[in-house]
């Protein structure tokens, strides 16, 4: 190991503050004889109202806390696709709308049947009820009024019943107004950084190295020592690991992480001349996303301001019933959102909403790989968006677009629509609907399943049950990369409750020190 200027040691390294990595940090360190070193690539979020105000989250898309990955051409998609991965404590709960569900059982039960024990639901269930974040329905001075003409709309469109409080009970279909992880009274995130580590930031134990970047792990002996970082200044910092090395970096920067370390396909780190350190064909495969379209209507003039954050209410659909849960997803924008509608000619209304069918249980899976052995250079995300054989994922949103219509030209919610802006409507096609959405597709910035978790016998899982990498010794991933399936619903809380449960699995075994 060739020597860094410094070396800080611990004996937990938690490499990435974000949405795991923030409840592991705070949750180890409530023993005053563990300590903990964060190592976060960006700033803090404290006193940042730009990060802290929930409703500013559309400015921070692009800007110098983002990340933002680019997208590798897509032949039947949008290639033009940017992916926020947020660069700030917290991660991309301080970046997100922070809608809040509790995976379905349904979710917990696949990652089960994935070769993921222990991870059912029964199992699951009671880590959401340890979450210390604020987590409630939207507040009723928050509830715009085309957003609850949209709830009704939508009810009697589809049959689906109102819900109130998602969280309540598991559900196949409804709409409503979501739960958020936010402070009403004051539009103020309650984001893991918030909840978990801003009131605990005087802990003697616990230490924060911000705007710090990792770019390799120390293996030695098949066994992680630690973990080599570069500080904003420039500073070579070496940050050895007592008991274990914990990868929260998310399901970009993870693999990523790994890759560089030598850690992956054997024929791709050689081909790019990195050091293969342990071969493990998993890394950065099983990418996974929730997909979607938009469809977008001018309103007859203004919408009324008030909003929690422009994206309040939703709607779940369950096409097949033999499915697991919800197959059909929308978020209704108070907002034009046309981004990617404006690239294919399209002008922006200046009053407008949207509905986003999205795909909750897709089928498509993409993979994440280096182009360089420079840490510096971004990965390639390749998504192979709407590539499944049989074309469900583009089928689904079809489905979601003519069915967006049908709640569109139904009341309460009409009589606020002056005209279809996209994609307008003499599109009426299968066909034609088909491409449209797949050209005008977004993603909700919900990447996952890069280093997924699987059963011994399973040679593409990158971690085992217990979250430790397969064949290595002393190091654990827990954030969305290790998902082996996408959840239906939008991820947070899941990501939080693998926090959660790695921090348990860590106090329960601190004496083997992670050893596979």
């Amino acid at each position: 190991m060739p020597p860094a200027r410094k070396t800080v040691s611990a004996d937990y390294v938690v490499v990435g503050g974000g949405t795991a990595g923030s409840v592991i940090a705070s949750r180890l360190t409530e023993d005053p004889a563990v300590t903990v070193v964060v190592v976060e690539g960006g700033p803090s979020d404290v006193g940042r109202d730009d990060v802290l105000t929930l409703r500013r989250w559309l400015g921070l898309l692009g800007g110098d806390l983002d990340y933002d990955y680019p997208t590798t051409e897509q032949p039947r998609g949008n290639s033009h696709i940017r992916h926020s991965r947020a660069r700030v404590l917290g991660g991309c709960s301080s970046h997100n709308t922070l809608i809040s569900f509790k995976p379905l059982p349904g979710d917990w039960d696949e990652w089960a049947e994935a070769g993921a024990e222990g991870w059912d639901a029964a199992s699951m269930d009671p880590y959401f009820g340890r979450l210390l974040n604020n987590i409630v329905p939207v507040d009723e001075k928050d509830r715009n009024a085309i957003a609850r003409d949209f709830v009704d709309a939508a009810r009697k469109a589809t049959g689906v019943p109102r819900v109130e409080g998602f969280n309540k009970a598991p559900f196949h279909e409804g709409v409503g107004f979501f739960d958020l992880a936010y402070h009403p009274e004051n539009n103020k995130r309650s984001s893991a950084s918030v909840a978990y580590l801003h009131p605990f930031l005087d802990r003697p134990n616990l230490h924060l190295m911000l705007e710090t970047w990792a770019h390799r792990l120390e293996i030695e002996a098949g066994r992680a020592r630690g973990v080599h970082v570069r500080t904003k200044d420039g500073e070579e910092v070496y940050v050895e690991a007592g008991r274990e090395v914990l990868v929260c970096a998310g399901a970009v920067d993870t693999p990523r992480l790994l890759l560089l370390s030598g850690i992956g396909p054997k024929a791709d780190l050689e081909e790019l001349g990195i050091p293969v350190v342990h071969d493990l064909p998993g890394v950065g495969e099983n990418l996974l996303d929730h997909p979607e379209s938009v469809i977008v209507w001018e309103t007859d003039g203004p919408i009324p301001e008030n909003s929690a954050m422009d994206s309040d209410a939703g709607l779940f659909v369950q096409r097949d019933p033999a499915a697991n849960g919800p197959d059909l997803m929308f978020h209704f924008y108070q907002i034009p959102f046309t981004d990617n509608p404006e690239r294919l000619g399209y002008e922006k209304p200046e009053h407008g909403v949207s509905m986003t069918p999205n795909i909750p249980k897709p089928r498509s899976r993409g993979r994440l790989y280096l182009t360089s052995a420079d840490p510096s250079v971004k990965p390639a995300l390749d998504f192979r968006y709407f590539t499944d054989e049989e074309d469900y994922d583009a089928r689904t949103l079809v489905d979601g677009i003519r069915i967006a219509r049908e709640i569109a030209r139904t009341e309460p919610l009409a009589g606020w629509l002056k005209r279809e802006v996209c994609p307008g409507p003499e599109i009426t096609s299968d066909e034609e609907i088909s491409e449209y959405a797949r050209k005008a597709a977004h993603t909700v910035y919900h990447p996952a399943g890069t280093c997924r978790m699987g059963a011994a016998d399973d040679e593409l899982a990158v971690v085992d049950p217990a979250l430790r990498v397969r064949g290595l010794e002393g190091i654990r991933i827990a954030d969305a990369s290790v998902f082996p399936t996408m959840p239906a619903v939008n991820p947070m809380i899941g990501v939080l409750m693998v926090g959660e449960k790695c921090a348990e699995l860590l106090v329960q075994s601190p004496a083997e020190g992670g050893e596979a």
